[in-house]
C-alpha cells in the first residue's frame, strides 16, 4: 500500500486534486483508519472460485449487496449461493475503482445454511475416508498421561476433571488452555494440537471437550482444517463436544467419541470402586475354585484310601483263614493230638528181646519185644 505524505492542511476540499491511484490509497487508508476489521452479514451470491486459488462472492440482503474477495485455503467451511454467512475482513476500494471486502474468513450463520455446510463438508471428507472406521484407534484402559484442550474456564471442563478424579484419579493432566467458540478457535485447537503431537513423550491420550451451546457456538468443530488435525493426530483422539443431541464434524473424525465431557471422563477411565468390586469379585472366584479342587482332591483321596482300606481288610480275612487253614493243618498233625485219640508212640527197636518205649496220652511204658510177625 502506497501512503499519501501531502500536507493538506489549510487547502480547501474543492481545490484538492489527487491522482486516481492516489484517490483509491486515501481511500483506503481511510477506511483501515476507521474499519480495520468489519463483520457482514448476508446471503452468498455469484459465488465462483478462479484458477483453484482465488474466491469471489457477493453478500446480499434486500437493499444492497457487497462484494467479497479471498483466498481459497482461507475458506474452512464449504459455502454455496443462497447460504447466510458472517464474513469478517476490511473494506477495500479495489484499483479498478469497486468497493468490496477483502475476507480473512466466513462461516455460516442460521440453522439452515449451518445444516448445509456441514453435509456438504461431511460429505466430501468422508469421500476421502477421513471417518472411516478401520481408521478408528482403541484408547489405553487406563492411561496415566493425559492432554486436554479445552477453554478452562468453561463449565464443560470443569465437569470433566471433576468425573476424572472421581473415578480414577492419579491421571497426570496437561491442558492447554484455548477458545472454543468464536473467531481464531479453531486455530488455537489446531496449534494446540500440533504441541502435544510435537511432544517429545506425548501423552497417551488427547482429549478435546467443551460443553453446550447453539449452532453457531459449535460451528467451530465444523472447521476443515480443524477436523483434518484431528483426523491426523499421532495421539489417539477422544471428543465430547455438547450435549448428547449435537454431532459436528470432529466428533466423527476422533477416534473416539463421547456424548459430552462427562461421558468423555467415564469413557477415558475406569470407575475405581467398581475395578475394586471386580479384583475382588475374582479374587472370590479364585478362592472357590482353589476350595472346590482342594474338596475334588480330598474325595479323591477318600475315595482311593476307602479302596485301599477295603482291600486291607479282604488281606486280613485272607491271611486270617490262611493261618486258620495252616494251624488246622498242624492241629491234625501234632502228636498230641493223635495220642489223645488213643494212640501210642513206639520209640525202639522192634525186634525179639529188644526193649521198647510206648508213650500214651497219659502213660510212659517200657516193655521187652517177645514176637514180631509181619501182617
Amino acid at each position: 500500500m502506497r501512503y499519501i505524505n501531502k500536507r493538506f492542511c489549510g487547502m480547501e476540499s474543492q481545490n484538492l486534486q489527487l491522482s486516481v491511484s492516489e484517490f483509491i490509497d486515501l481511500t483506503n487508508q481511510v477506511l483501515e483508519g476507521a474499519y480495520p476489521a468489519v463483520a457482514v452479514v448476508g446471503e452468498v451470491a455469484s459465488f465462483s472460485v478462479n484458477q483453484g486459488k482465488f474466491v469471489f462472492f457477493d453478500l446480499k440482503d434486500d437493499a444492497g449487496t457487497v462484494g467479497c474477495f479471498m483466498m481459497v485455503y482461507q475458506l474452512r467451511v464449504p459455502i454455496e449461493d443462497g447460504m447466510r454467512v458472517v464474513v469478517t475482513g476490511a473494506p477495500k476500494l479495489t484499483a479498478r475503482g469497486r468497493f468490496s471486502i477483502t475476507v480473512r474468513s466466513v462461516r455460516p450463520v442460521g440453522e439452515g445454511s449451518l445444516k448445509k455446510s456441514f453435509e456438504l463438508l461431511r460429505a466430501k471428507l468422508d469421500a476421502e475416508g477421513l471417518f472411516d472406521p478401520e481408521r478408528k484407534r482403541a484408547l489405553p484402559a487406563m492411561p496415566a498421561r493425559v492432554a486436554v484442550i479445552s477453554s478452562t474456564q468453561a463449565a464443560g471442563y470443569a465437569d470433566f476433571v471433576e468425573v476424572l478424579g472421581q473415578r480414577w484419579g492419579n491421571v497426570a493432566l496437561t491442558v492447554a488452555h484455548t477458545a472454543v467458540q468464536g473467531e481464531g478457535a479453531a486455530d488455537q485447537i489446531i496449534r494446540a494440537i500440533e504441541y502435544f503431537n510435537q511432544s517429545a513423550e506425548p501423552a497417551e491420550v488427547l482429549v478435546i471437550v467443551r460443553g453446550g451451546g447453539s449452532a453457531d457456538d459449535l460451528a467451530v468443530f465444523n472447521d476443515e482444517r480443524l477436523v483434518r488435525a484431528v483426523a491426523g493426530s499421532r495421539v489417539p483422539t477422544l471428543v465430547g463436544i455438547g450435549h448428547e443431541v449435537d454431532t459436528s464434524l470432529v466428533d466423527l473424525a476422533a477416534d473416539v467419541r463421547a456424548a459430552t465431557p462427562t461421558h468423555a471422563a467415564q469413557l477415558l477411565v475406569p470407575d475405581r470402586q467398581a475395578v475394586i468390586d471386580a479384583v475382588q469379585a475374582q479374587v472370590r472366584q479364585a478362592a472357590l475354585r482353589c476350595l472346590s479342587d482342594i474338596d475334588a482332591v480330598i474325595v479323591s483321596d477318600r475315595r482311593r484310601l476307602e479302596w485301599a482300606l477295603e482291600h486291607a481288610e479282604q488281606r486280613l480275612v485272607d491271611i486270617q483263614q490262611s493261618l486258620q487253614r495252616t494251624l488246622a493243618t498242624m492241629r491234625a498233625y501234632d502228636p498230641q493230638s493223635i495220642l489223645a485219640r488213643g494212640y501210642a508212640i513206639i520209640r525202639g527197636e522192634r525186634q525179639v528181646g529188644a526193649m521198647i518205649h510206648i508213650e500214651t496220652i497219659d502213660e510212659q511204658i517200657t516193655a521187652e519185644v517177645r514176637d514180631v510177625s509181619k501182617k
